[in-house]
Formats: C-alpha cells, structure tokens, sequence
C-alpha cells in the first residue's frame, strides 16, 4: 500500500507541469470541446509515462556502477527537479502566450518538454530497491491524463490563477518524495 501511495504522489508531483501547461492550453483555445481533453491528457499521460520507463531502465544499466550511492542520486534528482518546478513557480520572467494548436508537432513538442522531468524521476526510482516501475508508470499516466484533461477546463473557465499554485504543489511533493527515499536509505525512517 506505502508503494502504490508513493507512486501516486510522485504521479501527482510529476504530473504538475503538464497540468500547468494544460491550463495555459485552456486560455489559448477558450471555448473547450472534450475532444481537447482527451487530446492534452493522451499527449501529456503517454509521455509522462513513457519517460519514466526509459529511464527506468537506463537507470537499471547503470545501477551497479552507482550501487553505493543510489539513495544520494535518487534524492539529488528528485530534489533538482522540484526545485526547478518552484524555481519556475516563482520566476517573475514573461512566458509568451500558449498555443492554441492541438496538431501533431506542437502537442509532441510540448509533451517531451513537460516529461523530461519525468525520465530523471525513472532513474531516481531505479535506484530504489523495491520500486514496482509498473505501478508507477500507471499512476503517472493516469494520474497526468486526468490532471491534463482537466487543467485544460480549468485553464478556459479559470485562465492563469492556479498555474503557480500547481507547480508550487509539485515541486514540494518531489522534494519530499526525495527526502523519504534518502531517509528510508539511511534506516531514519522504516517506511
């Protein structure tokens, strides 16, 4: 159960930027058609789960060279990534106006860039020793397929307000995601 709740939240923190970026999609195209859910929650959740495999494994290659310390990178990753998510929160620079284009080269651009953090989480659980990348892969794409099809309805009743607030979300939920695999690794915590 403790496995599945934190593949869930890591789903949940990871899932943030595309619901960000979801949100912003919503603005752009105003009047939303469930078509454009499903779009951005096929694109984001695919992806989002994609990444994380590969990383899995390539994490998996190179597992028995950094065996010794595999708790320190997985929570230096985990760590980057949500400072970066907060980092982006709060930064005061001007991000040009979303795309309204659903088409192919937009959504596989946007995609990409939204789970790249998402590739560094798969190797983060890689060097976890009783991770189970199958159930965390289906929490991150489902998880990110409903946060992105509904950030594009929010986006279009509710524009830019709860953007900083999920990013904000995300980033403190993989930083302490981090913080519990270095602890459980260091025999502070039992979970």
């Amino acid at each position: 159960m403790m496995q599945f709740l934190s593949a869930l939240l890591l789903g949940v923190g990871l899932s943030m930027d595309a619901f960000a970026v979801s949100v912003c999609k919503g603005l752009a195209v105003g009047k939303v058609k469930p078509k454009h859910m499903a779009l951005a929650g096929a694109w984001f959740g695919g992806f989002q789960a994609l990444m994380p495999l590969i990383g899995y494994y390539l994490g998996s290659f190179f597992r028995s060279y950094i065996e010794k310390a595999d708790h320190w990178v997985a929570f230096i990753l985990l760590v980057l990534i949500g400072a970066n998510m907060l980092r982006e929160a709060f930064s005061k620079e001007d991000e040009k106006p979303a795309d309204a284009s659903f088409g192919f080269k937009t959504m596989l651009v946007m995609a990409v860039a939204t789970s790249i953090d998402a590739l560094a989480a798969g190797i983060a659980l890689a060097m976890e020793e009783n991770a189970n990348i199958f159930v965390s892969v289906a929490c991150i794409g489902v998880t990110t397929f409903v946060f992105s099809a509904v950030g594009v309805k929010v986006g279009s009743v509710f524009g830019e307000k709860y953007k900083t607030k999920a990013e904000i979300a995300g980033g403190v939920i993989l930083i302490l995601l981090g913080v519990k695999i270095l602890l459980e690794h260091l025999g502070v915590i039992g979970l």
